[in-house]
């Protein structure tokens, strides 16, 4: 397993940005973007208050505080029996996305390939190129979007050095069961794979379980799991995410990460730290919640017409637009915020086989029931 650093380039702008933009600009209802528009516990923002008026408010640690450190690792045992050393085996980042990004800088070198699980959340491209690493796309394909394992092993090179793993999965909504995640394992371990593995809406599955790979035997030494606060506690805008997993690979994603932020959100650590020891009434709740709003919007979209693909994690929902006479996502999301003022995300820009993503779009349910209520009343435009 490699630990070595590697080349940053520059990239554009994302799909969420310009849809989020012409939402704004069309004052659309926005279920583009995967942002609550609720934030999380009142005891929490206090947390945070109390620490901006406590001294919290200069640099942390580039690890992260020890409140935050400790509590992941708390975190870790208390739902999946992972056993971590808060010193050397979890470090804070700006948000899983940085996670993610310092850990395949600090990780890949330039010519290495990576399994990616397609269609995939756009910074992971971006940041492969940015690595000079090349993506080895395995499709998720309508309707269940389920893991191919033969096309999983058979993407294997002798240039392939690491798998990047997203589940639950977004855009899809699938969450990996554990006859795939064993396939994965199997295929990491008889290739000398790391695995990174992306599990920010770990606390958002309904009915299924989401279980970490690196509970699976003999994964724990190569896997560096990332998640954040954001999805889990509603509060996206705090960016506080961290890495988790062997010192060597905490170390490789630090080594890239103290030249990006070094460090953030000081008084927001120990803030996410309290959130993390919250009760199992909390995540109950906010599962319920969230199931209540998918079903909401998925029978919604149903009754408009859309063919719905309910998703058993995450809080998005995908629809074929074919049923409706249209056939581009792109061209419909784009032309949709003029057209009813709704703004959602094209599946194609996840996509190298852009043909398997083409007819498909994803929705955020992750809004008040009235917003969706209202969204989905514009909606019915479409078949007018």
């Amino acid at each position: 397993m490699k630990t070595h650093s590697a080349r940053i380039d520059g990239l554009g702008t994302t799909i969420f940005a310009e849809m989020s933009a012409l939402a704004l600009r069309t004052g659309s209802v926005n279920l583009g973007q995967g942002f609550p528009d609720t934030d999380g516990p009142d005891s929490v923002v206090d947390a945070a208050v109390h620490a901006l008026r406590h001294g919290r408010n200069q640099y942390a640690p580039g690890t992260g505080v020890p409140e935050l450190r400790e509590a992941v690792a708390a975190h870790q045992k208390r739902w999946y029996g992972l056993d971590l050393d808060p010193e050397t085996e979890v470090a804070a980042s700006t948000g899983a996305t940085e996670g993610i990004a310092a850990a395949l800088l600090g990780l890949v070198d330039p010519g290495d390939e990576i399994l990616v699980l397609e269609p995939y959340y756009d910074s992971y491209t971006a940041v492969i190129q940015m690595a000079g690493a090349v993506r080895s796309p395995v499709t998720l394909r309508a309707p269940d979007f389920r893991l191919p394992l033969d096309e999983l092993r058979a993407a294997v090179t002798p240039r392939t050095t690491a798998i990047l793993l997203n589940s639950p999965h977004n855009p899809t909504g699938a969450v990996l069961r554990r006859d795939e995640l064993d396939a994965i394992a199997a295929v990491a371990l008889e290739n000398d794979l790391v695995v990174i593995s992306d599990e920010v809406y770990e606390h958002l599955t309904f009915g299924v379980e989401h279980i970490p790979i690196a509970t699976l035997p003999g994964m724990a030494g190569r896997t560096l799991t990332i998640s954040s606060g954001g999805k889990t506690f509603s509060f996206t805008g705090w960016k506080v995410g961290w890495a988790t997993g062997p010192a060597p690979l905490v170390q490789a994603m630090l080594g890239a990460k103290q030249f990006m932020t070094y460090t953030s959100g000081a008084p927001l650590q120990p803030a996410i730290a309290e959130a993390l020891a919250l009760g199992d009434d909390y995540f109950d709740a906010f599962r319920a919640r969230m199931q209540s709003q998918r079903d909401q919007l998925c029978e919604g979209l149903d009754a408009i017409g859309f063919d719905v693909f309910v998703p058993d994690g995450t809080y998005f929902a995908t629809t074929d637009i074919r049923p409706l006479g249209f056939d581009d996502g792109l061209e419909f999301c784009l032309g949709l915020p003029e057209r009813v003022g709704v703004a959602a995300i094209p599946h194609q820009v996840f996509y190298d086989d852009k043909e398997a993503g083409r007819p498909l779009v994803r929705w955020a349910f992750c809004k008040k029931p009235e917003v969706i209520d209202e969204a989905v009343h514009r909606l019915g435009g479409l078949r007018r």
